[in-house]
């Protein structure tokens, strides 16, 4: 399930920094091993913030035809703190995924196709920058002491153009029907 170790060994660096998803021919499988060979616990990994929120959107995303889900609902479906789980569904209805309603009957639903949301973007709204190091970041960037050595530099943006490229292709329509 893991791509071969190529230039630099960066691959497999990706599939530890991905938290769980892995990488086989371009198509992603999910595993609970993440191999943590010479990377000693430091791997990059997204936030739990980020977790939640794609846990969150699957679940709506799970449930698109069927209308609105309450907070309660996708909490306990989700195993996520309620309290947590408001704020980020607070960010992801200013972000534009999402539309509620209050009151008695209410509850969120997505604002848009499940098909039309990415898990690039939604990384990119609850944690920022898909790039290992702020200075090959096309969105965020900041200089950083990796730019004094223009190699070290490549490999980074390597990376983070394997990172973006497959975080890109994958829809949450595409992970509703991996899991079928």
């Amino acid at each position: 399930m893991y791509l071969n170790k190529t230039c630099f060994g960066y691959e497999r660096f990706y599939c530890q920094q991905m938290n769980r998803l892995t990488m086989a021919n371009h198509k992603v499988y999910y595993s609970n091993q993440i191999i943590k060979k010479g990377l000693n616990d430091k791997e990059m990994k997204l936030s739990v913030k980020s977790e939640y929120a794609c846990l969150a959107l699957l679940d709506l995303a799970e449930n698109y035809e069927n209308g609105l889900r309450t907070t309660a609902q996708i909490a306990e479906r989700q195993e996520i703190p309620k309290k947590f789980l408001e704020q980020l569904l607070l960010t992801l209805k200013y972000g534009g995924y999402l539309q509620s309603r209050k009151g008695k009957g209410g509850g969120y639903w997505l604002a848009k196709d499940p098909g039309s949301i990415t898990l690039a973007e939604i990384i990119r709204l609850m944690d920022g920058s898909l790039a290992p190091v702020a200075s090959v970041s096309k969105y965020f960037y900041k200089p950083t002491p990796i730019m004094k050595h223009k190699s070290l530099l490549r490999v980074f943006q390597d990376i983070r153009d394997y990172t973006v490229d497959v975080l890109e292709k994958i829809t949450f329509s595409d992970l509703i029907q991996q899991k079928e």
